[in-house]
Parts: C-alpha cells; structure tokens; sequence
C-alpha cells in the first residue's frame, strides 16, 4: 500500500518529544530512587522502633523482677522431656514422659522410680515456667498493641518463649540467632519466624551484669511492604504530578518556540540561515539592525562601507559611530524614515528605517543606498536641461533675429541687416571668448556659458571676473564631474539669490592659487543671514528641509582635503569660496 511521505517535524516538535521524554526518564528515576530511600528508610525505621520497644522492655524494672524471682525455676532440668525441646507444650510433654502409662507399660518398678526420681522436680519447674509465663503475657502485649510492632517475645536465655503474640507458641524455642544477645549485644537482623519474614532487634535482659533473658521485638515485612504501599500512592500522585506540570511548561515553552521559528524543522531553518547569510553579504544595499537601545546588533559589508566603519562593531551605540549629526539623529529617531537623503564625509546616502518589534523584544531595521553617482548625475543632468532650456531660449532668439534680417533683406535693406547680425554675433563670440580665455577649463567653459544664458533668461548678468586663470593643462586639478557639482550649485544658489533684484550680478573666479584651485562665487544680492550655517544639509534661503546643494558643496570640498567658505561682501551680497588642492603638483 502506497504511503505518502510524513512530512518532517518542526524543530518545536521535536523538542517538545525530546523535552517530554527526558522529563519522563526524570520523573521515573526519582520516582525509583524516591522508593528506594522509602524502603531503605521505612526498614531503618522498623530497625529504630522494634529496638526501642526491645530495649524499653528489657529495661522494665518489673520484667527485670519478675524473671529474676523465677529464674531458679527457669534453668534447664536435668532429664528434661524431649517434648520441651521439640516444641510441644511443656505441660503436655511433662505429663506424657511421666503418666501411669509409661509405668503400665515397662512395670511397677520403672513406674515408681521414674516418678520418684523426676516428678516434684520438674512440675516444680513447669509450674515456675507457666507463672512467668502468665505474668509477662499480657504486659509484653499490652506493650505490643501500644507501640505498633508486630511482636514482644521475652525468653529464657536457652530460647524458650515466655510470650508470644501466638500463645500456642509460648514454651517453644525463638527462631532466629541469639548468640550476640547472650553476650550481652543489642543486635538486629531480618529473619523468617512463626509470623513470616521481619526485622527484629534482639537485646539482652541482665541482673547486675549476668543475662538472665532476652527480649525481641519485630515487625514483619509484609507490614513494612504496607506501610510503603501507603507511600508509593502518595509518591505516584507526586510523579503523575511533577510528569503533568513538567510536560504543560514544555509545551508552553515549545508553544512559543513554534510562533518564533514559524513551526518550520530543523532543514528548514538551516536553509533560511544560509539564504539569509547570501542575500545579507550578496545585496549592495547598506543593512544596519539595531536594537532597542539603539545598538547595532547586525550590519551587512555593504553597510560597513557606505558608512566608512571598520572593525567589530557589533554592540556598538549609534551615537558612538561617529557620523554626521544628522545621519545620527535619523538613525535614533523611533518613527520611520523614507527615502531621506542624509550625507556622510564622502558619500550621498538614502536611508530608510522601519521600526519593528517581535518577541517581547523592539529594534529597528535601518537601509542604506548609495546616492552618490546618482546625484552626480542628477545635477549633471540639471545642468544639461539647463543648457537645453538655453539652446532653446536662444534658438527662439536667433529665430526672431534671423526673421529680422530675413525682413530687412526684403526691405532693400541690406546694409543694416549685415550690421545687425554682425552686432549679434559679436556680442555672443566675445562671452564665449571671454569665458574660454580666462577658465579653458572645457568643461567649466560649457558650464559657466550654459549658467550663463540661464541667468540672462532670469534678468542676472552672470561675469566671469578678470583675476581668472587659465587652469586647462593644469594637472591634479580634481576630476571634471566635482567642479560640475561645486561651480554648478553655487551659481545656482546666487541665481536664486538674484531672482527678482534689479541689477542681479554674479560673478565667478576660477584660478589656479599655489597648490591648489580657488573658485569664488559672489553675488550683489540681500547676501546671508547672520549665523546660518548655509552648508547644512536642509538649509535653504526658501525654506528649511529643500537645500542639499551647497551640503554636496561642502562634501566635495571635504573629500578632496580642501575647504569650503561663506561670508559676506562689503559692497553687499554673499560671497562663497572653496579651495581644492590639485594633488599632482602638490606632490611635485
């Protein structure tokens, strides 16, 4: 018959049967060992009784007495009856050896002189017997009832009984050894009696240092098995017990287990731990996780390098890392953040954090994208739809001159529409000119021209300062996308500046100065607040949280070794610089 495979157990599943049966194994071997010391105590405790019952006994003043008067009579006879010796009843043995009919059977002669040699002797000394007998019967039960033992047996020192809790079995010898009695020792043994097996304790009754009898007292084991019996259901309730509450706290604990590892087996979480260990090292996303105490208790290798940290950081606070404040202060923060853009000493970084809680435990899950050439290439592309807007702007205007002298040309007037374009080509050649000579730099000439005829659509006349220099040919001039970023945002931020200020100038130096590349921006425009910190990401003159250019400013700056400035004009405006050193003739 065709089965399908049994789906493998989950890890709390298996723990929960592992958990379930050692308890069992547990409970069961304290369960035995629990019994083991029972009986080994409930004998020593049946050793302790019985020896305190023989020795109270033994010690009784009237005991003592009494078999002390009737000792003379106690003593073994000479020609004593077999029938003593054997078992039966004294009087019954006495009576057989010396009745008329031993005297029928072997004749006058035998009869008389067996009667007058043994007679008054021994009925005087059955008679002594039977006396002690009866006067040490009903006390060695009365103790016997008392106390709980199952036997008080006082005897002759040669073993015949004086009690017995059978009276059928007074007269008989004691079962059982004697000998260290005799010598005067307390001892206890476990024999098999006329009651059955038991544990005794056999003592020495003595006048002044002489043993005069014995006294055992005892109780069976059949008792002693009672007794634990008794013990053994109160143990088994004990073991039903601690087994119940031992497998409901296993199944509580590997009722949580499941909920926490989703009720998958061992394989499978093996599995996911290496999927996760690739997907974790394998992503170029940064992946921080902290805990909630903000400390990083996981980061991936990509993480490690967008955030520039090294070494074992596991552990480690947030606040300890030593990032930008406002790096800090997002990764701190208990509520998400999306896409925010937050920078570090050399890169452009978008973070996003997600709090998460699970497990009684809360932490957050931090992810890092590495904005940096996309930014770049973000303002690359601002500037080059700039320079778009301003090849159309100037399209429409070379349009409307071209329609001018098109109908000057149609009017017969040549002249003038020669002198027009001239005039127009003139002005543009000589910006361009102006530009090329003094910057040469390729790139910052196409910029600067671009930003130029932007500022011309916006009514601010952008001029490129006479103290410029030629810096093309120059090497360990920092690469071309990094000027972009710092001349590029820092004429804008002076065109913004200028919007809507009649007379709006900005002007640009860009020279070679010792060991490195000075650009200055300045503007005549309403200039700084005092005591802003212009360059802090967020910062804008049109409002907090919009500003992220002149922030990439000051990082450029920073990452090339070099410093980035703002003040004010004394004719009025705000005035920017930022120094680079050119590292190849630095090191020259």
């Amino acid at each position: 018959m065709f089965r399908l495979p049994r789906p493998p157990r989950s890890l709390a599943g298996q723990l929960f049967a592992m958990q379930v049966l050692v308890v069992a194994v547990i409970v069961a071997g304290c369960a035995v060992f629990a019994y083991a010391t029972a009986r080994g105590q409930a004998e020593d405790a049946a050793r302790r009784q019985a020896g305190a019952v023989a020795r109270s006994v033994a010690d009784s003043p009237s005991v003592r007495e009494a078999v002390r008067e009737a000792a003379p009579g106690t003593a073994p006879a000479a020609g004593l009856p077999t029938g003593s010796a054997t078992g039966a009843p004294a009087s019954s043995a006495t009576g057989s050896a010396t009745g008329p009919a031993t005297g029928s059977a072997t004749g006058p002669a035998t009869g008389s002189a067996t009667g007058s040699a043994t007679g008054p002797a021994t009925g005087s000394a059955v008679d002594a017997f039977a006396a002690l007998s009866a006067e040490l019967q009903p006390y060695a039960e009365r103790v016997r009832t008392d106390s709980g033992v199952d036997f008080v047996t006082i005897m002759a020192p040669d073993g015949r009984r004086w009690t017995h809790p059978d009276p059928r079995r007074i007269g008989e010898r004691f079962i059982g050894n004697t000998a260290p009695a005799l010598r005067g020792e307390t001892f206890s043994e476990t024999y098999t009696g006329t009651l059955g097996p038991s544990i005794r304790v056999v003592t020495p009754l003595t006048d002044n240092g002489r043993v005069i009898g014995m006294v055992s007292a005892g109780i069976t084991v059949r008792v002693i098995g009672d007794r634990l019996a008794a013990q053994l259901v109160v143990l088994g309730w004990f073991a039903a017990g601690a087994l119940a509450l031992g497998g409901a706290g296993t199944y509580v604990v590997n009722a949580r287990l499941r909920r926490h590892t989703h009720g998958m087996n061992a394989a499978e979480l093996s599995r996911m731990y290496d999927y996760h260990q690739a997907a974790l090292h394998g992503v170029r996303e940064g992946l921080l996780m902290l805990d909630g105490q903000r400390r990083i208790t996981l980061i991936n290798d990509a993480g490690r390098e967008l955030l520039g940290l090294e070494g074992k950081i596991r552990g480690t606070g947030v606040a300890d890392l030593g990032l930008p404040a406002p790096l800090t202060g997002a990764l701190l923060a208990d509520g998400p953040r999306v896409d925010e853009v937050h920078l570090t000493a050399d890169r452009v970084l978008v973070v996003n954090s997600s709090p998460v809680a699970g497990g009684g435990r809360k932490g957050t899950v931090v992810t890092l994208r590495d904005h940096t050439e996309l930014q770049s290439l973000t303002g690359e592309l601002d500037h080059e739809r700039g320079f778009t807007q301003a090849l159309r702007s100037q399209a429409h205007e070379a349009a409307n001159r071209l329609h001018t002298v098109v109908s000057l040309i149609e009017l017969d007037r040549a002249e003038e529409a020669v002198e027009f374009a001239t005039a127009e080509l003139e002005l543009a050649q000589a910006l361009t000119d102006e530009v090329v000579t003094a910057v040469g730099e390729p790139v910052l000439v196409a910029l600067l021209l671009g930003k130029a005829a932007q500022a011309h659509e916006r009514g601010v006349e952008l001029v490129v300062t006479p103290d410029s220099s030629v810096i093309d040919g120059r090497t360990g001039i920092p690469p071309a996308r990094d000027l972009v970023t710092v001349l590029g945002n820092l004429v804008d931020n002076a065109v913004d500046a200028l919007s809507g200020v009649p007379g709006g100038r900005v002007m640009v130096t860009v020279r070679a100065e010792g060991d490195g590349l000075l650009i200055r921006v300045a503007d005549n425009g309403p200039g700084l607040p005092e005591g802003a910190d212009v360059f802090r990401r967020g910062w804008s003159g049109k409002g907090e949280g919009r500003g992220l250019g002149l922030a990439l400013v000051r990082q450029v700056a920073h990452r090339h070794g070099g410093s980035a400035d703002a003040g004010a004009r004394a004719e009025g405006g705000a005035e920017f610089t930022v120094r680079l050193p050119m590292r190849g003739e630095a090191g020259a």
